[in-house]
């Protein structure tokens, strides 16, 4: 077996990307979107229809605004990459309504009818939250009603706790991202056993294991493969087509970390001032979710600019 066998063997593989040929090619679980990545797609032979369909769905006057039209192409999306998977598609609540509980509920329902009336049933779906304690409590009352969650842009134990708490189906730490803040600074990793990106989803990985939190822990936003290597054993792994190509061309072997055993203890309950808190004492996490957002918004304006 090549080594993206053998992880498979230890995690659950996800794609991330909006890319159907990569999808087809891959055969991945579950797969994640998001503006970025369906942004990156726009110029595709292969998804020029959905755009073109929605681009002429709004000139129609079919939808009341481009945000409308956007979280419609999101959903199309969507629901083609379904229909390649056996898992969960990952479809994100536009990143402006970060700091929004009531309206980021409201898109998450419109996103579950759109997906509906395209044949593909709740539980195929996650709605895809920024972990600002808006979001995850959004992510509170979502999972109350029978709606998974996967919650984004975490960066640290206090977000991982608050996600716990709330319920959430999964949460996605990133490697990649926390990995850039420090090599900004100067202080690039020897290895990938002290890379700050890849302790940080251990830590997070252990520290559910060892209080038996049943929400998914999903490595995201990889550089490279030896990244995603050094976490395999994580429940899932969401990997770009680049990195599993490369991960499928090598025939190196893979050893599954060692997991702490569940402790018997009870994850503490955090409130809304020790997580507020702890984030702005963490610069890392505080500068990159802040920064993650504001690209994602970015990227959701230009997306919009891009159908009307």
């Amino acid at each position: 077996m090549n080594t993206l066998d053998q992880l498979r063997e230890h995690s659950i593989v996800v794609a991330d990307t909006a890319d159907f040929r990569a999808i087809d090619v891959f055969k991945p679980i579950d797969a994640t979107t998001n503006p970025s990545l369906i942004l990156k797609q726009a110029q595709s032979p292969v998804t020029a229809d959905l755009i073109k369909k929605t681009q002429k769905d709004l000139g129609g006057g079919r939808f009341q605004s481009t945000a409308d039209a956007a979280l419609d192409l999101s959903v199309r999306f969507g629901v083609e990459i379904a229909n390649r998977i056996e898992g969960y598609v990952s479809t994100e609540v536009d990143a402006r309504l970060s700091f929004n509980t009531e309206r980021s509920i409201e898109q998450a329902h419109t996103i579950i009818e759109k997906y509906q009336e395209h044949g593909i049933a709740r539980d195929r779906i996650l709605i895809k939250l920024a972990s600002t304690w808006e979001g995850i409590q959004a992510a509170r009352a979502l999972e109350s009603e029978g709606i998974g969650c996967n919650l984004t842009l975490l960066f640290c134990e206090a977000q991982a706790i608050a996600a716990a708490n709330a319920g959430a189906t999964l949460i996605s730490p990133f490697v990649g991202r926390i990995f850039d803040w420090f090599v900004a600074r100067g202080e690039v990793p020897e290895s990938t056993e002290n890379d700050p990106g890849v302790l940080s989803v251990r830590n997070i990985l252990n520290l559910y294991k060892s209080h038996t939190v049943a929400t998914i822990v999903m490595g995201a936003s990889f550089r490279t493969a030896d990244q995603v290597l050094a976490l395999a054993g994580c429940d899932r792994l969401t990997i770009s087509p680049a990195l599993l190509e490369e991960l499928g061309s090598l025939d190196q072997s893979v050893a599954p970390l060692a997991i702490k055993e569940p402790a018997g203890q009870t994850l503490e309950t955090i409130t809304r001032d020790k997580f507020l808190l702890s984030l702005s004492a963490d610069p890392m996490a505080n500068e990159k979710l802040a920064d993650g957002i504001t690209r994602f918004v970015q990227d959701q304006k230009t997306l919009e600019a891009l159908l009307s």
